[in-house]
């Protein structure tokens, strides 16, 4: 897979936490903490996709389903984590992938750092000490950069997570431009985004997608953008970016 600049990064700041990436194949993380910590993250990162390149090895279903997949007691804890979250929201256990990195990567790095946000393609994962703006990215709808969720720190970290049917390679049966999930498990959020997005092909699709979105638990908040109309269900709060 070639690189492919994500531009949008330019738009991250946080001024009182310093930024890196850490890439390796597939996964390109953008990461904020306290200090540059590249070298335990690349160290988890590297852990977190050989177990799980190790796992499909054994289980090709896990890899090329659309649908949930079963995985064994003994299955790494984030192949498992992953396969929890397709069946919650009904989809393939690949959907949580990005939103499950982000989260364990994430997780490895607080004991060096008491806040750190890790993005993966859109996906997510924080532990903060003040609100934070996360801004939208929905392609060519309107809304695209104008709009942002502000979220609030909480004791334990939690995700946000992003899926599109118009923007970026990511696989799904819908076209929103844009379906952000709220949720304490970032592999739930990740999966979530991609079965609420699947049900959006159109305008009149929206609330369709918030039906959907009800009936996955789990979830704290919801916002879905298509064209120049948008939904938004739970506790999402929006503020002009």
């Amino acid at each position: 897979m070639n690189y492919e600049e994500r531009a949008y990064r330019n738009y991250v700041r946080a001024d009182n936490l310093v930024k890196f990436e850490v890439i390796e194949k597939e996964t390109d993380l953008l990461i904020l903490a306290n200090n540059n910590l590249y070298e335990p993250a690349l160290a988890a990162a590297l852990k977190y996709r050989s177990a799980l390149e190790n796992y499909i090895a054994t289980n090709e279903k896990f890899l090329k389903s659309f649908a949930p997949v079963s995985v064994p007691a003994k299955a790494p804890l984030i192949a498992k984590e992953m396969a929890a979250a397709a069946a919650k929201a009904k989809v393939g256990p690949m959907a949580a992938v990005a939103g499950a990195i982000a989260e364990f990567v994430g997780r490895d790095l607080l004991p060096l750092s008491d806040e750190v946000i890790v993005e993966n393609g859109g996906d997510i994962f924080l532990k903060i000490n003040q609100p934070r703006k996360i801004g939208v990215y929905a392609g060519q709808s309107p809304f695209s950069e104008k709009i942002a969720l502000e979220v609030d720190p909480r004791l334990k970290g939690f995700s946000v997570c992003t899926s599109s049917g118009t923007v970026g390679h990511s696989f799904s049966f819908g076209k929103a431009d844009a379906v952000v999930v709220v949720a304490e498990n970032a592999a739930l959020a990740d999966a979530a985004a991609t079965a609420i997005g699947n049900a959006v092909k159109e305008v009149a699709d929206i609330q369709t997608g918030l039906s959907v979105a009800k009936k996955i638990k789990g979830l704290d908040g919801v916002l879905i953008i298509k064209d120049d109309q948008l939904g938004a269900l739970g506790k999402v709060k929006i503020v002009a970016l």
